[in-house]
């Protein structure tokens, strides 16, 4: 079992171990705190967030069982409520990481003080927040959320303790920034990976034992971030470390504030630029083609979690890295990216019209396909993305990315609402691609210029338009559609390989040795 893990480990996050400065030990003037490789913390990154997701599709059948769809459809609220207010985190969390990341010579008493600070500012605007979601739920829930009359007053009953969960949840945000300031990955995803996991089990539980009232549930989903928060506690106590008297210092309110500020602007404006569009999708080309719309795009971006659990990794490294350091680091991890991205939105992009035919039906997919296909190309430069965004705040200057997404949103809502009368959902698909490709050509450019991705990147490039053309040129099952989208397939799987170095192919090759010699050992008598 040890074994798989280990080759389970490698394959995961294989592409940011290729033998440059990433986690290894040429980038030692990098690492602080502990040794562990930037290889180590994507992989504990990546292994929460699969972890959460793997938890979600397993409990929602039977929250679905126990509770019924009108229950469970009012907690989906909760949850989109709690994560609305979530702005009231103020940014102080990736205000922490960044802050503490940056300290890591300075004595404990510096972070300490960081930490202190910042979670008395985020318990205050937590405090506000939670008060604020009380009225303002109750109204909704009230007058304008439709659910049954047997069912009012205990929606009522639970909004107190929706009131409750909003500064818990605010709070832990610096307890993760901490964390994820002084590199402690494996606590910080951990503890994430338990806390998805109790958030679900708890409320079943309850379900099953006391029965589903909402309340209840609620209640224990509440339970489940306590103990989340008592662990990270319990790690910070550590690491910070804070073992001293709290201490609170005046003169970290302002900065403080005025990063995790654009960090703030940042938080609305990206979910704003994600989800509004299904609502102009409703009202210019009608419901149907929101669906149309949001079945592929769900399905396509789950590929982003490979290039946020590698920026979330790289964070603290780059806080403290040089100019020069970091632009290496960046560059190395935009190459990686590159190679391990480039076959999967191929691959992705070709199998769209057939996955949903089995998936969805062939209805759906005639009018989906095409939608997932535009998508998928553009999360090429989305995922690319997330490096630069990342160094940018890391840097301190999490004002030009603010300042890029606030720029973005009249644009990107006028070729929108072109695209939609034009193309119905297909134009969403074209609108959205359009703006995450020049959000990328901006970052890269405010993160030293574009040449030094775009030139290295003109072989994936040119195997991104075949397998366009192929999608787009040909009908589903042609034989040019196979043998141009199959070819740019292997292309890319060709040029991953020679762009990846010895260390990445050697270890492909003894695991495909390891395999074979396996194989052939159980077929001998």
């Amino acid at each position: 079992m040890w074994r798989q893990t280990l080759v389970v480990e490698h394959w995961a996050v294989w592409f940011i171990d290729f033998g440059w400065c990433i986690g290894t030990d040429r980038c030692d003037h990098l690492h602080h705190g502990d040794t562990v490789s930037i290889r180590q913390n994507s992989f504990y990154t990546l292994t929460g967030a699969l972890a959460q997701v793997a938890v979600t599709l397993f409990t929602v059948p039977i929250f679905l069982r126990l509770i019924g769809t009108e229950r469970y459809g009012v907690l989906v609220i909760v949850w989109v409520f709690l994560g609305l207010f979530g702005v009231f985190d103020l940014g102080l969390g990736r205000a922490t990481a960044q802050r503490i990341a940056s300290l890591h010579k300075a004595t404990p008493l510096e972070r300490a003080e960081v930490f202190w600070t910042a979670l008395t500012l985020n318990a205050a605007a937590g405090v506000v927040g939670g008060l604020l979601l009380w009225p303002v739920a109750r109204h909704f829930f009230l007058a304008s959320f439709k659910v049954s009359a047997s069912l009012r007053l205990e929606v009522l009953s639970m909004v107190p303790w929706m009131a409750a969960a909003v500064p818990i949840a605010i709070v832990t945000g610096v307890l993760a920034g901490a964390l994820q300031g002084r590199e402690q990955f494996l606590a910080l995803s951990a503890s994430n990976a338990l806390g998805g996991v109790l958030y679900q089990i708890f409320p079943l539980g309850v379900a099953w034992l006391h029965g589903p009232n909402l309340a209840w549930l609620v209640a224990s989903a509440l339970l489940g971030r306590v103990v989340v928060f008592a662990m990270q506690y319990a790690q910070c106590y550590r690491h910070v470390p804070l073992n001293m008297a709290p201490s609170v210092k005046r003169e970290l309110v302002a900065p403080l504030v005025r990063y995790g500020g654009w960090v703030t602007v940042t938080g609305i404006i990206a979910p704003v630029l994600t989800m509004l569009d299904r609502f102009v999708i409703g009202s210019i080309a009608g419901a149907s083609a929101v669906t149309y719309y949001t079945v592929p795009f769900n399905l396509a971006t789950r590929v982003v979690i490979l290039p946020a659990s590698l920026s979330e990794a790289l964070f603290p490294r780059l806080s403290t890295a040089s100019d020069k350091a970091g632009r290496k680091l960046s560059d190395d991890a935009i190459q990686a990216l590159s190679v391990i991205l480039t076959p999967i939105i191929i691959a992705g992009t070709f199998i769209m019209e057939p996955f949903l035919s089995w998936w969805v039906g062939p209805e759906m997919a005639k009018n989906s396909a095409s939608v997932g296909e535009l998508i998928a190309l553009g999360l090429w430069f989305n995922g690319l993305a997330y490096i630069p965004a990342s160094r940018l705040q890391a840097q301190g200057r999490p004002d030009l990315l603010a300042k890029c997404h606030l720029a973005e949103i009249v644009p990107y809502l006028t070729v929108l609402a072109i695209a939609l009368h034009a193309w119905g959902a297909l134009g969403a698909a074209v609108a959205w691609s359009l703006r995450v490709m020049v959000d990328a050509i901006a970052l890269f450019s405010l993160d030293g210029g574009v040449s030094r991705v775009l030139v290295p990147s003109l072989a994936p490039l040119l195997l991104l338009a075949a397998v366009a053309v192929s999608v787009f040129g040909f009908p589903p099952g042609s034989t040019n559609r196979w043998v141009l989208g199959g070819g740019a397939f292997v292309g890319s799987l060709a040029w991953a390989w020679w762009a990846a170095p010895s260390s990445v192919t050697n270890f492909i090759k003894h695991t495909a040795w390891g395999i074979l010699l396996s194989t052939r050992r159980r077929r001998d008598p």
